[in-house]
């Protein structure tokens, strides 16, 4: 299933110029709710168990350390053989699952394992260690601006908090990076992060239907960093039938980054931020 997949997605970003990275290569965990309502029903596979790392090795783009030891970005990539995170309901709710290699890394509130986890308030539950919980946890190749470091532990910008993982030289959990990173421009204190890059109402045309602009429950914080992935323009394509002679797709003005804000991608507003090397 490895090879399988690996051969179909390298032919496919070779036919369509995708770069071969986690801000363009998604799991379907990765996709964020389009609205606040349908956050909590979203995808959790392939799950923690997917060996990211050995897939990028597949496609020729092995994970590694593209800046120095004290960069402003770090790229997730713990040895997954021996990063044995504790998981539950693999089997039956509540149970602990088989212990296994791991893409997934945690994430605390302080740096501190027993400190509490990371709660995700679109999901309006406490976090748990659950194989399907999402709400702490950070995967293999995924790249985040660093918020503070502290001994073996690494602090980074997630969901709009500063959030710790664990870090030891000997046994690193990621490795430096470099990148492009979004903050709230001057003058604003914070900015919405959206579930799909959506044109402006003006932009739609006679017979289209205008889509919703809604933002998330989350925002960007003033002083917070996300890492950026492409710049698109707001985009909607209409299909309602498989006749693609009555398919249109919409193109607006507005501009939106991608950026990756939790475990999931999210959307901002090129013009609510600004966009720094790290």
């Amino acid at each position: 299933m490895y090879r399988s997949s690996a051969r179909l997605v390298g032919y496919l970003a070779g036919k369509y110029d995708i770069p071969l990275d986690r801000q363009h290569i998604l799991g379907h965990d990765t996709v964020p709710g389009t609205t606040t309502a349908t956050i909590p029903g979203m995808h959790t596979d392939p799950g923690p168990y997917w060996d990211w790392r050995h897939y990028f090795e597949l496609l020729g783009r092995p994970l590694k350390a593209t800046a120095g030891p004290h960069s402003g970005v770090v790229t997730i990539r713990p040895d997954y053989a021996a990063n044995r995170p504790v998981f539950t309901g693999c089997e039956s709710p509540g149970e602990p699952c088989a212990t296994h290699g791991s893409s997934a890394v945690r994430l605390y509130s302080d740096h501190d394992e027993s400190s509490p986890l990371i709660r995700d308030i679109g999901l309006g539950s406490a976090p748990t260690t659950g194989v399907n919980d999402l709400s702490s946890r950070v995967s293999t190749g995924q790249s985040y601006a660093v918020a503070d470091r502290w001994g073996d532990w690494t602090a980074i910008w997630y969901l709009g908090q500063k959030v710790w993982f664990k870090n030891p030289k000997k046994h690193p959990a990621a490795v430096p990076a470099k990148g492009r990173v979004v903050t709230p421009r001057k003058g604003l204190d914070s900015v919405p992060v959206f579930g799909r890059a959506y044109p402006e109402k003006e932009a739609y045309p006679e017979g289209v239907p205008a889509q919703a602009v809604s933002p998330l429950p989350y925002t960007v914080l003033k002083g917070q960093k996300y890492v950026a992935g492409g710049k698109v323009p707001g985009e909607y394509y209409y299909a309602v039938t498989f006749d693609e002679a009555s398919h249109r797709v919409v193109r607006g003005k507005d501009q939106y980054y991608e950026i990756q804000f939790g475990h999931r991608v999210g959307f901002v507003r090129a013009a609510d931020v600004t966009v720094t090397s790290s």
